[in-house]
């Protein structure tokens, strides 16, 4: 098939992609058949949550009406869940989302983790996140709903909430502060990598691997890790390698990003 069509069809499918994730927001946005909207809508999602090392975050985002001919919807044609995106796709498209959209980045310490448990730091980082963006003044005119991937909701905040399992695969705005958020934290850890090369968290951005796991044995713990992630982590990897070690076999490498 020539190269021309090729491309065609798969901006067509993405483009329709792109268009079922605003609909979504759209639907919960507008009053029943009328134009006029009835709320803003700000999406939230976390990252971080299943990793051994560095802070859970989180981004909160209000996207603006997107017209499917606009050139932001030609930009924005890839916009999905973070994890089924490659690196260039979410630099890519995180740019532009900084560009267009108003957004917040909230985050809940290696500290706070420890303190409260993942479940709650994570709630706490979006919490944050939706303060700190509802708080800029811009939403007084509407109410404000918002909608939250997975299926708890965050406590504290004055604005009806809705939970969406899957979310960063079903709404423009979930989706979108998927992708600022992991950008961020991604970057963070990379960072951090500089001062603790040994456990390589510029390619595991913190989560478990093999390297990680080993340089956990061999080094011991930093201020950045989890401890009772890590603790875990450490007598179940002790348990398995003797286990695998009277069999001849390896540990393997894969850990699933949350």
């Amino acid at each position: 098939m020539p190269q021309a069509p090729v491309a065609a069809a798969k901006k067509k499918i993405l483009l329709a992609q792109l268009e079922d994730l605003l609909d979504f927001d759209h639907g919960h946005r507008k009053s029943g058949r009328s134009a006029k909207a009835k709320c803003h809508i700000v999406g939230t999602d976390e990252v971080g949550r299943g990793c051994l090392a560095g802070p859970v975050v989180a981004s909160a985002v209000v996207l603006p009406e997107i017209t499917m001919k606009s050139n932001v919807a030609k930009a924005l044609m890839e916009l999905n869940d973070s994890k089924k995106l490659t690196l260039e796709q979410r630099e890519r498209l995180s740019i532009t989302l900084k560009d267009i959209c108003h957004f917040a980045i909230g985050e809940a310490s290696v500290r706070e983790i420890n303190e409260i448990n993942i479940l709650n730091a994570s709630l706490l980082a979006m919490k944050r996140a939706i303060d700190q963006l509802v708080g800029t003044g811009h939403y007084s005119a509407l109410p404000v709903l918002v909608l939250i991937d997975g299926n708890k909701k965050v406590a504290n905040i004055d604005h009806i909430q809705q939970t969406v399992i899957g979310g960063d695969s079903k709404s423009a705005s979930i989706a979108a502060a998927s992708i600022i958020a992991k950008v961020h934290r991604d970057r963070l850890m990379t960072e951090l990598s500089e001062q603790y090369p040994a456990f390589g968290w510029h390619q595991n951005k913190g989560y478990g691997s093999k390297l990680h796991r080993d340089a956990l044995q061999e080094h011991g713990m930093t201020e950045w890790h989890r401890h009772l992630f890590c603790q875990k982590i450490l007598c179940t990897q002790l348990s398995l390698t003797d286990l695998l070690d009277e069999a001849k076999l390896e540990l393997d490498d894969d850990f699933l990003e949350d």
